[in-house]
């Protein structure tokens, strides 16, 4: 059976999930080393899954022809 993709959400879930384990004073040597590694790999993910929304997100313009055309998000929110 084929393994599911994980969501961005899942992988922010499980990350949120490690971390407050971490945050605990008892945690074994072992554990906390599988954890770190599980983390980066998580917080990758997520970085990989922002970055490719990102490019996605774009605000249509009209250009002088009157066509529209993808322009980069502006963060200030006037379009500019």
């Amino acid at each position: 059976m084929a393994k599911k993709k994980e969501s961005f959400e899942e992988a922010l879930q499980k990350l949120e999930k490690i971390l407050a384990r971490m945050e605990e004073t008892d945690v074994p040597l072992e554990e906390a080393l599988q954890g770190f590694e599980e983390g980066v790999r998580l917080a990758r993910f997520c970085s990989k899954k922002l970055d490719e929304a990102e490019q996605k997100v774009a605000m249509l313009v009209r250009d002088e022809s009157g066509a529209l055309q993808p322009a980069p998000f502006s963060e200030d929110g006037d379009g500019d």
